[in-house]
């Protein structure tokens, strides 16, 4: 368990095959945490840079490929379109404000939020756009004096709300809707090739979760601390399930998995949960020690895989109890959701270390490779390689929100990883807030 003293600054500071490899999908559809599993065999660590593009802002939204490009965006506030093969743009397309979601495809338009306001579809061959539909608005999340932080009038930004919804596509018969949340706190289902709105559901609070489809059903929480459980025809609820609303600990940014007959997911509340996935009931949850679960899980094998913030784990969880089967400890906090081929699970931490482990060994064998950025100011920033947030603020008072801030843009010199992976043709792809999208070469399976 943490010290109290480490929550407590915790709440100051921030509360502080063949040989390819492809996602196993809908080959017209493809949504950015519907399914993190790829095909694959063994273990297969990275073997050496393939390529990596530079955009002009951080990167927290996560790659899609599909028929020879890699679809990726930027903080800069362009939707990019890159050759897979040579890492040459094919072609970008500007918004008006940074896209912190991820992008899903349906045929050949690609779907993706801006800070701008908009959802956009475009055309997946030459960028043009199709439509773009208004939301009532999209923001990061904030409150006057946060968590008591001071100065007690100020209005301050959530430092660690990294994403917006990314959009998913339901398919049924012969139709298709773009689903999302939205920071004016409404879920939208628009219609796939027009954009026009089929149906909108109330929440309470900003939805920057990404929602996830099962059978005729999408799941989805928000920042009022609910996981809902909606019909994706109507808009209808079928239920909701609450977490806690704790200072600090308040609010769902992770999406679901879904696997068998339960729903797993994380939240700020500091706990995994289990519940029923025909009643929202509990079945069991994961006291994660005071860390917040941002990460998606992943589920292989009757084993859950999910990311921490504050314990820096990669944990393996029993899917059936929740019971801790054994975790990887890694150098900073865990918010990418992994990605599974074969024998290997693949995700980042907010250092800039991205790391491919070995499902076979027990936490034991894995390897990792680190951004440029972190080679370079890693020691200076770094308490004994571990990311540390009161020795990184040098005696600055981090009762400020704005020593916060400094901290936090320390942090960011690092290239953390909060984008998360996709594979295709044996290369690994994922953003970082050093500004690049890196493509990454796997070892061959022996």
């Amino acid at each position: 368990m943490k010290k109290p003293s480490i929550l407590i600054l915790l709440l100051l500071n921030l509360v502080i095959c063949n040989s390819a490899l492809s996602q196993k999908t809908d080959p017209k559809t493809m949504n950015a945490f519907s399914n993190r599993i790829f095909d694959g065999k063994e273990y297969q660590p990275l073997s050496g840079l393939k390529w990596k593009f530079k955009t002009d802002g951080k990167i927290f939204s996560s790659p899609i490929v599909k028929n020879g490009m890699v679809y990726i965006g930027s903080e800069d506030g362009f939707l990019y379109a890159i050759d897979e093969k040579s890492g040459n743009l094919k072609w970008n397309f500007k918004t008006n404000g940074a896209i912190h979601s991820s992008p899903a495809i349906f045929e050949n338009m690609i779907y993706f939020g801006s800070f701008d306001g908009n959802y956009y579809a475009v055309n997946t061959e030459n960028g043009k756009l199709i439509w773009k539909f208004k939301t009532g608005g999209e923001h990061w999340l904030g409150e006057t004096g946060m968590w008591g932080m001071k100065p007690e009038t100020q209005y301050m930004e959530d430092l660690w709300d990294f994403y917006l919804s990314s959009p998913v596509v339901y398919q049924n018969k012969n139709t298709a809707s773009v689903l999302f949340g939205s920071s004016d706190g409404n879920v939208y289902s628009l219609d796939a090739k027009t954009g026009s709105l089929k149906w909108k559901f109330k929440t309470n609070e900003p939805v920057h979760g990404t929602p996830v489809i099962d059978q005729n059903k999408i799941y989805i929480g928000g920042w009022d601390a609910t996981l809902y459980a909606l019909n994706a025809e109507t808009g209808k609820a079928i239920w909701h399930f609450a977490t806690g609303t704790k200072m600090g600990f308040k609010g769902i940014q992770s999406s679901v998995a879904v696997a068998g007959d339960k729903v797993y997911f994380g939240a700020r509340e500091p706990f995994f949960f289990a519940l029923d996935k025909e009643t929202g009931k509990l079945i069991w949850k994961y006291d994660a020690e005071n860390s917040w679960i941002l990460s998606s899980a992943v589920i292989k094998d009757n084993t859950v895989y999910v990311g921490t913030s504050d314990t820096y784990a990669l944990l393996a969880l029993d899917a059936k109890t929740g019971a801790e089967k054994y975790r990887l400890k890694v150098n900073g906090y865990v918010y990418t959701s992994p990605a599974i081929a074969g024998n290997t699970i693949y995700f980042g931490d907010f250092t800039g270390n991205f790391f491919s482990l070995d499902l076979l060994s027990n936490g034991k064998k894995s390897n990792f490779v680190s951004t440029e950025n972190r080679k370079q100011f890693a020691a200076s920033t770094l308490k004994n390689d571990l990311l540390d947030f009161g020795y990184a603020a040098q005696n600055l008072d981090l009762s400020v929100y704005d020593n916060n801030k400094k901290v936090m843009d320390k942090f960011y010199q690092l290239g953390p990883i909060v984008s998360s992976p996709f594979i295709s043709n044996n290369t690994i792809y994922f953003g970082s807030a050093d500004g690049y999208l890196y493509a990454y070469n796997l070892q061959k399976a022996q």
